[in-house]
């Protein structure tokens, strides 16, 4: 193997080959968050050490930088994200905070890579969705003024959310939501992404599909987990329903209801999540909803945690992957998707799936050839007995559940997700020598 030149300094040549993952937070089962926990697996893997800079996080102490101001939810951003949103202009006073807090985060940015030695940045969402304005533009200026490998991991940009697009900050998003730097290589989960990308900013992506181990079939139920439905209250004679998903009004939950009220049989509904920050008057309509249907729903986010534990009162929490092997059905009727983690969960725990036909899906998933039960919009009665059949025939759940991890396992992997990151790695670089055609090692 020809030695390297002493001028390289590409990443795969760098001593330190440290990455830096940038974001609100890095803490809990948030789409975003669990995507950077599984690019920092495949990284750990490999020769290469992760850290994590965020408003909150639930990382290793030792390589994690917190910055109260990264999060969206502190106190400051929530009042800039405010000012910038439903309205055409803003105070002057808005501005000026807005560029204050940017240059306290981007001496948080620089302390951090110089304190871990980083080498590529990896800001999750963080150059995507604007709910952190500074953080935005803290980033894109160090990215600037530093000329660092960056890949920008972008889950949902702006433009795909209508509470965007009236706003008094679009300089602002043009300049950082994302950026077009010639350091960053952009990466999308959908393919859709990518052109709206292309067209908008002239900037190119690659897409890389959230993913699950399919390689690791989930473990078998153990005893504490084993009494999810007596603590819900899911009768034996009942099916058990479940719609992993917070209570917001794009997850088209009243598909869910009027289906089940359609089933005429004995059913419970499950919802795991909250409503979270987008208010509860779509809870409080799922609810009239599910009396107006004389569904029995029930809301179990207080007893569903990032991880095993009781409630003040002792009861039992549990994880949602301790809940899934419990459920008859996953319903995932959302209208629209970044991607659908959901989805992959299901898929993942080898239950039937009922699916609105949101675009994402049509174009990038159902053409792998995942057999589901499928609405267009609204429940139709082909919905309604094709969901009775699967809940009543072990034998056709079974074949359909065993043909969806088999598909599931070709195209969303870890071992997927390891050859994307090792391409987009060789395109970061601006290395061009031969040895990296050699397992990028250094002698």
């Amino acid at each position: 193997m020809k030695k390297h030149d002493k001028e390289c300094e590409c990443f795969f040549c760098s001593t330190s080959q440290h990455i830096g993952f940038v974001s609100t937070r890095i803490a809990g089962t948030d789409g975003v968050s669990l995507e950077t926990y599984k690019w920092s697996r495949i990284f750990n893997n490999q020769r290469f050490k992760c850290f994590y800079f965020a408003g909150e996080l639930q990382t290793p102490a030792e390589r994690s930088y917190l910055s109260e101001k990264s999060h969206f939810r502190h106190p400051e951003i929530r009042k800039i994200f405010k000012s910038a949103f439903g309205k055409r202009h803003r105070s002057r006073s808005t501005t000026t905070k807005i560029h204050s807090i940017k240059e306290e985060l981007k001496d948080d940015l620089y302390d951090f890579i110089n304190e871990f030695d980083i080498s590529l940045l990896i800001p999750q969402n963080a150059l995507t969705i604007p709910m952190n304005i500074p953080l935005g533009l803290a980033l894109t200026e160090v990215i600037s003024e530093t000329g660092i490998s960056v890949i920008a991991h972008h889950h949902d940009f702006f433009w795909e959310r209508t509470n965007f697009l009236t706003n008094s900050i679009w300089e602002f998003l043009n300049m950082a939501f994302p950026p077009h730097l010639p350091s960053i290589h952009h990466v999308v989960i959908n393919s859709s992404a990518g052109n709206q990308l292309g067209l908008r900013t002239g900037a190119s992506a690659t897409v890389v599909p959230n993913v699950m181990d399919f390689d690791n079939p989930p473990p078998p139920l153990d005893e504490y987990a084993s009494d999810v439905r007596q603590a819900f209250e899911v009768k034996n004679d009942e099916y058990f329903i479940l719609q992993p998903t917070r209570v917001i009004k794009r997850k088209g939950i009243e598909h869910a209801i009027e289906l089940i009220s359609r089933l005429d049989l004995k059913a419970k509904l499950i919802i795991s999540h909250a409503s979270g920050d987008e208010g509860y008057d779509y809870e409080n309509r799922i609810q009239e909803y599910s009396k107006i249907m004389k569904v029995d729903t029930v809301f179990v986010s207080n007893r569903i945690g990032e991880e095993r534990g009781h409630t003040k009162n002792g009861e039992k929490i549990y994880t949602l992957d301790d809940v899934y092997p419990h459920a008859d059905l996953v319903t995932y009727p959302s209208n629209y998707e970044g991607f659908g983690n959901a989805f992959l969960e299901a898929i993942y725990f080898c239950k039937p799936i009922v699916v609105n036909t949101y675009s994402i899906y049509s174009i990038d998933i159902k053409p792998k050839g995942f057999k589901v039960i499928e609405m267009d919009g609204y429940v139709t009665q082909k919905a309604v007995e094709k969901t009775k059949k699967i809940l009543k025939n072990t034998l056709a759940c079974n074949d359909m559940t065993r043909h969806n991890y088999n598909i599931a396992r070709r195209f969303y992997s870890y071992s997927i997700l390891e050859k994307k990151l090792s391409g987009i790695l060789e395109a970061v670089s601006p290395c061009t020598t031969s040895h990296h055609a050699n397992n990028h090692t250094c002698q």
